[in-house]
């Protein structure tokens, strides 16, 4: 009796575990399909994009949208390398195997804003 109640708890308790899992990686990919509104520097030399938050550093695809949003940064640009703040709506994803890049990756759906830098002061080493 205390065999089949032990055996009938583990199953019931596999079975549980695989369902949750399933549901969170089902919500994961959900979430990564839908546009967030990111704001961070953005910067695009050498055929790199690169947006740069708070939080986090996104290889931003490059597409028409990226094109345009580089027009509408280099009115604020000084040098090739500056980064100007932005706010975009974007679709999150992971960076496929086998490529170069950061981890995460974004791909502009909607320009937002693009503000001017702030100035720097004279400790800001520049390369």
């Amino acid at each position: 009796m205390k065999k089949t109640l032990v055996l009938l708890l583990c199953i019931l308790l596999f079975v549980s575990c695989k369902s949750e899992s399933k549901s969170a990686s089902e919500s994961a990919l959900a979430e990564q399909h839908t546009a967030q509104l990111i704001q961070g520097d953005f910067v695009y030399y050498a055929d790199a994009a690169v947006l740069q938050t708070k939080d986090d550093i996104y290889g931003v695809i490059i597409n028409a949208k990226m094109h345009e949003l580089n027009t509408k940064v280099n009115v604020f640009k000084k040098e090739d390398t500056d980064m100007v703040p932005v706010q975009i709506k974007g679709i999150i994803t992971i960076k496929p195997e086998g490529e170069e890049g950061w981890p995460l990756q974004i791909e502009i759906t909607d320009i937002i804003t693009v503000s001017q830098p702030k100035a720097q002061d004279e400790n800001t080493i520049k390369i």
